[in-house]
């Protein structure tokens, strides 16, 4: 079992399963450490106080109701011990094989057929391939999702548009949506610098000197 190829397949799957929330994950890789030092075996014995000190869950409710839904969702087999003095048992599903394409065994349904992963990455490369919008009412529809001004989009994609969506004219923009995001946080650091200089040149305005002579005409 090669486990690098088999956490690159299950972290695909994760990044599409929407069921999951952070403690599915940290139960999940609680499991596979356990399984590590194990040496892989097809199955192994887990201390349930273990595993919810390792995943750092702190509710026995939430632990049985993860590893359940774990096993439904079809990332492992739960077998579980009703022996207070023998633990439950964990059989974790392959994500890898031998020949280096990645299979997604968990399926989101039972009428699902199996993907070679090289299929998936195709998928999201494609959809990665974000150098540039397709219209000024794309970036202006991204602004307004994020709520962010919409003065500021128009001026984001004049700007690249202009020198043809590349950093300083030279390398090319790899993802428009990160470039967009770095452009927002740029222009709301500049107006509160513009904003400290305003108040500062206020209160500079309002300093008056101590030794005042009054007799002087206005």
């Amino acid at each position: 079992m090669n486990y690098i190829k088999h956490l690159n397949a299950v972290f695909q799957q994760f990044a599409k399963d929407s069921r999951l929330n952070p403690t599915h994950i940290s139960l999940y890789m609680a499991f596979f450490q356990l399984w590590n030092l194990n040496r892989f075996p097809n199955q192994f014995h887990v201390n349930r106080e273990d595993v919810m000190k390792l995943s750092k869950i702190g509710s026995k409710s939430t632990y049985h109701k993860c590893v359940k839904e774990l096993d439904n969702y079809k990332y492992l087999i739960y077998y579980p011990s009703h022996n207070p003095f023998k633990g439950s048992k964990i059989k974790m599903l392959i994500f890898g094989t031998s020949s280096g394409q990645a299979v997604d065994l968990a399926v989101l349904n039972s009428g699902q057929a199996l993907v070679p992963s090289y299929k998936h990455n195709k998928h999201i490369k494609n959809r990665s391939k974000l150098e540039r919008p397709k219209s000024k009412i794309e970036v202006i529809t991204f602004f307004k999702e994020n709520k962010w001004p919409k003065i500021e989009a128009e001026k984001f994609f004049n700007y690249y548009e202009s020198i043809d969506w590349k950093i300083k004219g030279e390398t090319k923009i790899a993802n428009w949506q990160a470039t967009a995001q770095n452009w927002i946080l740029k222009a709301e650091e500049l107006k509160t610098k513009a904003n400290k200089k305003a108040v500062s040149q206020k209160t500079d305005n309002l300093k008056t000197t101590k030794n005042k002579n009054y007799n002087q005409p206005l």
